[in-house]
């Protein structure tokens, strides 16, 4: 490929004067400028836009690293994420982590490599100490959950009062016995909702059964095992708690294929068409758009400001929405009023 510097030399200029022919600077005479653009016509030179930092004055690239895109709730932080670089001018490389942590180093600086200005990242293995060697030249936010063993600005959601909340809500409906479905406690974020689950458990006076608790459900389909493991055990859940999106999307076939319309259940994460299932499922809802912009709002302003030293950690609340996934215990004990229940918000 052509490069500046070649440009230069056919044109009889430095490369800075190359530069500012590029950006349209006006102290550039016109012979000058004529004779630098008839070279990069010669050589059919192409800027390498990733090349421009912000220092130029020239948004150039930012990445974004996620355990995986499809998942509902990530696809959706990339989308906000998206459309603020969008209205910067900004390009926006994204790549998936996966949840296997000793693969995040490996994918998180092949993104870097690519010179992108800043980096929005969801830390998924224990340590990220070594990103330390670029964050002189490269802002970061962790979104989601916070870094290990390095510090930077990080925006994640109330994780615990979700969790507390999901199950304080099942509670209230007359549950005694909820089923947790969630991927691994090594996990942050599960962590956190497991949490709030126990408690919840504790505040109303429920002693907690750690043999209703699942935390192997790192697919749909595992969560949908899971789910029908619990359900067949002597003393089964009458509700259940998914802790993400991802488990959700299994939970709710596993349940309707058995035709358990009795169980009652809460998600942590809502997600496209969660409204229109019947019945339709109650969830904690974290909204992925606010956390995708506050989190690239954050690298922007650091962007802006290099300089700035403090670094910050937001955390974004979360709220309940209600649907018709929540029976009563009392309901559930009585077959004819079981589809009544179905279609009754809680």
């Amino acid at each position: 490929m052509t490069t500046m510097r070649q440009v230069a030399q056919r044109a009889g200029v430095s490369a800075k004067t190359v530069s500012r022919v590029m950006n349209n600077d006006r102290y550039v005479s016109d012979d000058v400028r004529q004779r630098v653009e008839r070279a990069i016509a010669d050589l059919q030179y192409v800027p390498n836009l990733l090349a421009r930092t912000f220092r130029y004055g020239r948004d150039a690239a930012i990445g974004i690293a996620v355990p995986d895109i499809s998942d509902p709730f990530f696809a959706a932080v990339i989308h906000a994420v998206e459309e603020i670089a969008r209205d910067r001018g900004v390009a926006l490389f994204v790549t998936s982590v996966g949840t296997d942590g000793k693969y995040e180093q490996v994918a998180v600086e092949a993104l870097l490599g690519r010179q992108i200005a800043g980096l929005i990242s969801t830390p998924v293995a224990a340590d990220q100490s070594y990103l330390m060697r670029w964050q002189s030249r490269t802002a970061m936010v962790f979104i989601d959950r916070a870094p290990s063993k390095i510090t930077a600005d990080t925006v994640v959601e109330d994780d615990r009062g979700g969790g507390y909340a999901a199950t304080a809500h099942l509670i209230e409906h007359g549950h005694r016995r909820i089923g947790f479905i969630g991927d691994s406690a090594s996990i942050a974020t599960t962590a956190g909702r497991l949490e709030g689950y126990s408690a919840a458990l504790l505040d109303a006076g429920i002693d907690e059964d750690r043999r209703l608790v699942t935390l192997s459900a790192m697919s749909s389909r595992e969560a949908a095992e899971a789910t029908w493991d619990l359900l067949g055990r002597r003393e089964a859940p009458t509700a259940l708690f998914s802790s993400n999106a991802r488990c959700s999307i299994g939970v709710v076939p596993a349940l309707q294929e058995r035709g358990r319309t009795d169980i009652a259940l809460v998600g942590y994460g809502d997600f496209p068409l969660a409204s229109a299932l019947r019945p339709a499922l109650t969830v904690i809802d974290q909204n992925p758009d606010a956390l995708g912009k506050a989190a690239a709002t954050r690298l922007f302003q650091r962007l802006d400001d290099p300089d700035r030293r403090r670094r910050r950690r937001m955390v974004l609340p979360v709220r309940l929405v209600m649907r018709a996934s929540c029976a009563t215990a009392e309901q559930d004990q009585h077959p004819a009023m079981a589809a009544h229940a179905t279609t009754k918000g809680c």
